[in-house]
C-alpha cells in the first residue's frame, strides 16, 4: 500500500467566500472558526466570508484565514476518518500541517500566523522589496544569476522553488528588477512582478524571522505524531525542537517544495490531499510527478467525493 500526505497551501491561494460551505453546514467547521474569532479578538470569519478582497489580501489577515480554512476541512477530514503518513505545507501552510501532526495547538497556532504576517509586513519599509516568478529558468543557473545581480548590490535570491520550470525569486526591488532584465540568462522565458507586500523569503526578512523567534519561544510545542517535511529542509522531522528553529529559519530561507514533493515521493507517497482553499499546490504536484495521486479538498462536494473514492 501507498502512502498518504497530507498538504496545506500558502499565500496566494485565499479566496474571499473560502470554507463558507464548512461553516454553514457542519458544527465541527463552525467551532473552528469561533475559535478562531475568540483566539484573535476580532470577527476573522466574516472578513473570510464577505471579504472585502483588499482587506483579505493583507498578509497579517491572509496568514490566519488561510489556516483557519485548512484547519475546519481538516478537521472533517478526520471525522470521515482519514488520516495522514505525513503532512507538509507550502511556507504558511507549515503551520496547517503542525496543527496536524499535533506539534501546536490551533489557538497558538492563529495567534502565531497573525503575528508572523505583521512581523513580515513591518520587516521591510513598503516598496523596497519585491518578488517575481521566473518561468523556464533552469534552477542552477538562475541561483548563480541571483548570486551575481546580489554581489553587484543588489539583494535577490531565490524564494521557492516550486515545481520544474517555476521559481520565486525575492529581495530588493532593485535586485528583482535585475532578474526581470537578465533572467534570459538563466534561460528564463517569462518573469512576472508579484502582488506582495514584502520580500518575503529573502535574507531581508531576518528582523521578522528575530521577531518571531521571540513569539515562538513562549508557544508550546510537542513532537509531531507523523514527520513533517519542512520548507527548509526538504526531509522529515518529528522533533519540536528541531521544528522550531525550522520555523524561525524559513521566514528568510526558501521553500524547497519541489524538493519536498520528491522527498514524500521517495518515502513510498503516492497520494498527495491539498487540503484547504484552491489548487495551487494540486497543480505543482502534477509539474513534479504525473503519476502520484492528488485529491484536493477545499469544499464540502469535494470532500463527499474523496470518501467514495477512498
Amino acid at each position: 500500500m501507498g502512502k498518504t500526505a497530507f498538504i496545506f497551501p500558502g499565500q496566494g491561494a485565499q479566496a474571499v467566500g473560502m470554507g463558507k460551505d464548512a461553516y454553514e453546514s457542519s458544527e465541527i467547521a463552525r467551532s473552528v472558526f469561533e475559535r478562531a474569532n475568540e483566539a484573535l479578538g476580532f470577527d476573522l470569519s466574516g472578513m473570510i466570508f464577505e471579504g472585502p478582497d483588499e482587506k483579505l489580501k493583507q498578509t497579517a489577515n491572509t496568514q490566519p484565514a488561510l489556516l483557519t480554512v485548512s484547519v475546519a476541512y481538516l478537521e472533517l477530514l478526520k471525522d470521515s476518518g482519514l488520516w495522514a503518513d505525513y503532512v507538509a505545507g507550502h511556507s504558511l501552510g507549515e503551520y496547517s500541517a503542525l496543527v496536524a501532526a499535533g506539534v501546536m495547538g490551533f489557538e497558538d497556532a492563529v495567534r502565531t500566523v497573525r503575528a508572523r504576517g505583521e512581523f513580515m509586513e513591518q520587516a521591510v519599509p513598503g516598496g523596497l522589496g519585491a518578488m517575481a516568478a521566473v518561468l523556464g529558468a533552469d534552477r542552477e543557473e538562475l541561483a548563480k544569476l541571483c548570486a551575481d545581480i546580489s554581489a553587484a548590490g543588489t539583494a535577490v535570491e531565490l524564494a521557492n522553488v516550486n515545481c520544474p520550470g517555476q521559481i520565486v525569486v525575492s529581495g530588493t526591488a532593485a535586485g528583482v528588477a535585475a532578474v526581470g532584465d537578465r533572467g534570459k540568462e538563466a534561460g528564463a522565458k517569462r518573469v512576472i512582478p508579484l502582488e506582495v507586500s514584502g520580500p518575503f523569503h529573502s535574507s531581508l526578512m531576518r528582523p521578522a524571522a528575530d521577531r518571531l523567534s521571540e513569539k515562538l519561544a513562549d508557544v508550546a510545542l510537542s513532537d509531531a505524531e507523523m514527520p513533517i517535511v519542512a520548507n527548509v529542509t526538504a526531509s522529515g522531522t518529528t522533533s519540536a525542537n528541531d521544528i522550531r528553529s525550522l520555523l524561525v529559519e524559513q521566514v528568510y530561507s526558501p521553500v524547497l517544495w519541489e524538493d519536498s514533493v520528491r522527498y514524500l515521493i521517495g518515502q513510498g507517497v503516492d497520494t498527495f490531499v491539498e487540503i484547504g482553499s484552491g489548487t495551487v499546490l494540486a497543480g505543482l504536484i502534477k509539474k513534479i510527478d504525473r503519476d502520484v495521486r492528488v485529491l484536493s479538498v477545499n469544499s464540502l462536494a469535494s470532500l463527499e467525493t474523496l470518501q467514495v473514492n477512498q
